[in-house]
């Protein structure tokens, strides 16, 4: 494959795998926030149609891990780059909690949020901009955490 070819060919790839992966959002239900909060709803109307969209998605991710941890290089030649860290620590266990309660106040995550306002969801506007500022605060904490972390290009 040609230098000016691999990034191309690589950048439509990525482009096809987020439009599947917004459609499966989109047909799942996870890019309806009603849809996720009942899901959520333990103790009221709770809907548990997601649980057989994230459990479908749990086996296909598990498989996919399995096989690319076997791989030094992608399927179109790019080198295969998984995460390398495996412990849990309070951080990660913190972020978890974060992440798990803005879920349940909004009934969105960011991929979800992000395909919704595509769909002209208002309400995923508001949810996109939070998360892109909290974004920046956690980088404005981490740098001024880590004083030599290098700055972002």
């Amino acid at each position: 494959m040609s230098v000016l070819v691999a990034p191309l060919v690589a950048s439509l790839v990525a482009l096809s795998a987020g439009l599947i992966f917004g459609i499966g959002l989109i047909v799942s239900g996870l890019a309806n926030p009603a849809k996720v909060l009942a899901f959520l709803d333990l103790a009221g109307a709770w809907d548990p149609s997601l649980a057989l969209a994230m459990g479908a998605s749990l086996v296909v991710g598990v498989i996919a891990f399995a096989l690319a941890g076997r791989r030094a290089r992608s399927w179109i030649g790019t080198p295969m780059e998984l995460p390398k860290r495996r412990d849990i620590d309070a951080r990660l266990v913190l972020g978890s909690l974060a992440f798990g309660v803005g879920w349940g106040l909004a009934g969105f995550c960011p991929g979800p949020a992000l395909v919704a306002l595509g769909m002209g969801l208002p309400k995923a506007a508001l949810f996109v901009v939070a998360m892109l500022a909290g974004m920046g605060i956690y980088e404005l904490l981490e740098r001024w955490r880590r004083p030599g972390t290098p700055k972002a290009a």
